[in-house]
């Protein structure tokens, strides 16, 4: 069971824990290098459906962006239409991943002077963006490395998704797969970089820290990482970050930031109701697991007690389960989906649990391990 480490603030008032008030995540903005073949892959492999089109036939002269939208989960897939373009440099450093993390909020405005008051470096200032459709607010801050959040405001618009994008009808529509909302979006950063990052989301965002992960908690014979989680005061956004420990080789979070070019965005947790539905019906459509080996499950059930599903489901499907105080969870991880070994998506079931699958730490991460040394980069 992970131990509770709440962040002690200096100011503790209702007020101050409320300076930033979260309704979810809008969108998640990942810069790719082909946006429309993205677009196919996470509409054919993730059940994802087409909802928006932005580029030149609605205006635009630098990008295009497909949106996708499965449930709550709501992608923005973005490539240039030029050389030289920020979107561009951010690929040639990075090679596809996330750029901008979006918030829901009532007030964009306030969220970005409150914020930036609290010393974040602004990205985007308060911008008015309107069409037919009504008006959006969006603003911005920057984060670690090239990530950035985007606070949007769209109470006043009633349109497909923001000004500028058009309804995206194509005829290609793969049936979804389950995949309900994000449950959490995980960071890696530099060595002895966690607790400056800690800081950052307590005190300019407000956030608390649930749960703290050592090296003794998240370490095999040969790699180790630690972890803090942070959520925001409603749960409803909750981000994991992960810095480097010694090990005898290569972590995986060191593999991430030499590949990646530095901190982001390391996977994207999504939840479904039905792991086993959604997990077969991924692997169908050709999405990669990682795969732990078969001992695993041999004392599965003495280890999490009770559980609603077939064991042989879950072995054969090579899911995870974890219990704590609250219930137990039911968790599997892709292998990475872009060309380089970065990002990645979990696939998670919570019946009850609220924490984050400690008890599998050393099966998934040694599995990590066997595909660092397929790789070459262990």
């Amino acid at each position: 069971m992970e131990t509770l480490e709440i962040l002690k603030t200096e100011n503790t008032s209702p007020e101050t824990a409320d300076f930033l008030p979260l309704n979810g995540t809008d969108y998640i903005e990942l810069y790719v290098s082909n946006a429309r073949q993205s677009a196919h892959y996470f509409q054919s492999a993730f059940g994802f459906q087409p909802l928006a089109h932005a580029g030149l036939e609605t205006g635009l002269r630098d990008r295009e962006s497909y949106v996708l939208v499965q449930d709550k989960i709501r992608l923005v897939l973005t490539s240039p239409l030029h050389g030289g373009t920020e979107i561009g440099q951010h690929i040639d450093k990075h090679g596809d991943g996330v750029r901008v993390v979006a918030l829901w909020v009532d007030d964009a405005t306030k969220a970005f002077e409150e914020t930036t008051r609290r010393g974040a470096m602004a990205y985007l200032k308060p911008t008015r963006e309107e069409d037919d459709h009504g008006y959006v607010v969006r603003s911005g801050i920057r984060t670690y490395g090239d990530t950035v959040h985007i606070f949007v405001e769209r109470k006043a618009y009633k349109g497909i998704f923001l000004p500028g994008y058009a309804a995206w009808n194509p005829h290609y529509c793969p049936a979804p797969a389950g995949l309900k909302y994000v449950d959490h979006m995980v960071g890696n950063v530099g060595w002895n970089e966690m607790n400056s990052w800690v800081d950052f989301y307590a005190n300019v965002m407000g956030f608390k820290q649930l749960v703290s992960f050592d090296d003794n908690d998240i370490s095999t014979d040969y790699t180790a990482l630690m972890s803090k989680v942070m959520s925001n005061g409603n749960g409803r956004i909750k981000f994991p970050i992960n810095e480097p420990a010694d090990g005898k080789k290569k972590s995986q979070v060191e593999e991430y930031l030499d590949f990646y070019g530095g901190a982001g965005i390391q996977h994207i947790a999504v939840a479904t109701d039905d792991i086993v539905e959604t997990v077969t019906a991924l692997r169908n459509r050709g999405v990669e697991f990682l795969q732990v080996p078969d001992v695993y499950y041999s004392d599965l059930q003495e280890r999490v007690g009770k559980i609603d599903e077939e064991m042989a489901a879950l072995q054969a499907l090579g899911i995870l389960v974890d219990r704590d105080d609250e219930g137990y969870l039911l968790q599997i991880f892709t292998k990475p989906v872009c060309p380089r070994p970065t990002l990645f998506f979990e696939i998670i079931q919570r019946k009850g649990a609220k924490s984050f699958g400690k008890g599998n730490f050393k099966a998934l991460f040694e599995a990590i391990e066997r595909e660092q040394e397929l790789r070459g980069t262990l």
